[in-house]
């Protein structure tokens, strides 16, 4: 394809011309799509509590919109919007769909308790190479069902978005065509995804800034621009912050930046931008509470089992360490010559007073409140007990211990094995051994079953894996594997994190926690195999999406 068309005659200075356009409104829309786009990463699929726990914490951290899913996609993706919009008051719910009846019919049901805060999400590919080779449409056949997908959303929501997929890499006068006949029809936003991460930052701008130039309804404020960028070149924030300076009020993007392939913009280096830069990005402002950044970031990574690296800008582990000593020198004396950023400004801070294990019920419980947990009776029961066995091994049982604790226990699946004993024998003149026994749960039939087994492996862990692979009649292949200590001391707890290949495409990501790390490796790799168990086999193969 030819990449030249960008830079058509809209390439001209603009900037001058539009500096004297009316712009006056500044506020940024925050679309959140980690429940949807951010979980079709492999592996990082959450089940139905998962997913409202992450809402909760983004309606805490005050996004505009949370995008919870694709309604036609599963009955699992139907029932998870269904629950957010029900129980999520605050930010404007949203429910993705094809420019198809059935998809928009799905995703007008699953928003409707949401009320006047409902929102859906329809797309349809628009550029030369998505109409020639995926869909065989001419250019008047998708201008047709653009304008049929967006009012049919409008029969059942006021607030209707329409996403050209790949608008990127479309014709911009053909784009500009697309988007006056999607307002003319009832649509209140147009995104313009950058679906394959292909723009670059002043091609992505020129683009926008012409949508913006020649479709009124952009400049009267009957229409907001909104983008979605992927981070295939790494350019995902760039091509985001561009855009927002040339007329695009409202950015998609997750926290963490997980995504599809390389990911999506990251939300908390969008803010974080605007925030930190205003000098630059001057008026601009968000809503989004910053100080709940670091404490969604953290949720988002154990709820899909993707680990931050830690070199992630805000919300890496290293994104505020100093080892220089030249760096830390400069911080003691002022902390601005290295840190542009305050770093509890984005949630980082000191850990409250611990728990011990002559904490009581109450005092579990009261802590579970002031971390922001929504647990009823019967889950405070579990993690307390939970709690109880970690403060027998610990002196001091932390925040983010706790944390730990409660979103273990958010992402069990119900059981079809659960682990009863678990004894290693290892070292370096020993054939690594492992005996595990487990409980078969049979729910239909309402028995427990108990087995034991044997294995040995090139390493403690690996014995174990292959002792639990023995006893469920499965043989995952262990893609990856991250330990990391949840809370300081050497009596840390330990989180592992594995994702399993069982097959057949088929990547499940399993978490456990346990101050023995064996242990938490073992619990992790079965409430993986759990998951692979419980899988609905009802799944639809996923479409193409923004």
């Amino acid at each position: 394809m030819a990449v030249g068309f960008l830079f058509f005659s809209f390439r001209r200075n603009r900037e001058f011309r539009r500096k004297k356009k009316n712009m006056k409104n500044k506020d940024i829309i925050i679309f959140d799509t980690t429940l949807r786009d951010g979980e079709q990463c492999p592996g990082a699929s959450m089940n139905l509590r998962e997913k409202l726990e992450v809402a909760r914490q983004l309606a805490r951290l005050k996004v505009d919109v949370i995008e919870a899913g694709f309604p036609i996609i599963s009955d699992g993706d139907f029932t998870a919007v269904q629950a957010i919009a029900k129980e999520i008051k605050g930010p404007i719910i949203a429910g993705l769909a094809r420019c198809v009846p059935r998809d928009i019919d799905a995703a007008g049901e699953a928003v409707k308790p949401a009320g006047k805060r409902g929102r859906i999400h329809v797309f349809l590919a628009t550029s030369k190479i998505h109409r020639e080779f995926k869909l065989g449409k001419a250019q008047s056949e998708i201008i047709r069902l653009a304008v049929e997908g967006v009012k049919r959303a409008k029969s059942f929501v006021s607030d209707v978005e329409f996403s050209p997929e790949d608008g990127s890499r479309t014709e911009p006068d053909f784009l500009v065509q697309v988007c006056r006949a999607a307002v003319d029809a009832g649509a209140t936003t147009i995104n313009v995804p950058d679906t394959v991460g292909w723009a670059v930052p002043e091609q992505y701008a020129a683009l926008i800034g012409h949508l913006h130039d020649e479709v009124p309804a952009f400049q009267t404020g009957q229409a907001v621009i909104s983008v979605h960028c992927h981070n295939d070149l790494g350019l995902a924030v760039a091509n985001s912050l561009a855009a927002v300076r040339v007329g695009a009020r409202q950015v998609e993007c997750t926290v963490n930046g997980i995504g599809e392939r390389a990911g999506n913009a990251a939300l908390e280096e969008i803010v974080m931008a605007l925030k930190t830069r205003q000098d630059f990005y001057r008026g601009f402002r968000c809503r989004v509470n910053t100080r709940e950044i670091v404490k969604s970031s953290r949720l988002v990574s154990r709820m899909c089992g993707l680990i931050v690296q830690r070199s992630k800008a805000i919300v890496g582990e290293n994104a505020f360490a100093h080892a220089s000593g030249i760096h830390q020198d400069g911080i003691l004396k002022k902390r601005e010559t290295y840190e542009i950023m305050d770093p509890q400004d984005v949630g980082w801070g000191k850990t409250d007073l611990p728990l011990t294990k002559h904490s009581g019920r109450a005092a579990v419980a009261s802590r579970l409140r002031h971390l922001g947990f929504k647990m009823n009776e019967a889950d405070i029961a579990a993690i307390f007990s939970r709690f109880k066995e970690v403060g027998d091994k610990k002196k001091f049982v932390y925040d983010d211990d706790l944390t730990a604790l409660v979103e273990g226990h958010i992402t069990e699946i119900p059981e079809t094995w659960s682990m009863e004993y678990l004894n290693v024998t290892s070292g370096n003149q020993t054939v690594p051994t492992a005996t595990v026994r487990l409980k078969r749960i049979e729910k239909k039939k309402g028995t427990i079953q108990t087995f034991q087994e044997a294995g040995i492996g090139d390493g403690p862990v690996d014995a174990a894996l292959k002792a639990i692979d023995r006893l469920t009649k499965t043989n995952g292949q262990l893609m990856d594997y991250s330990l990391r200590a949840v809370s300081q001391g050497k009596d840390a707890l330990g989180e592992v994190t594995v994702r399993v290949n069982f097959g057949h495409g088929e990547i499940m990501s399993g978490k456990g926690a346990s101050t023995d790390v064996i242990e938490a490796s073992a619990r992790a790799y079965l409430n993986a195999v759990n998951r692979f168990l419980e899988r609905t086999p009802k799944e639809k193969a996923k479409k193409s999406q923004p």
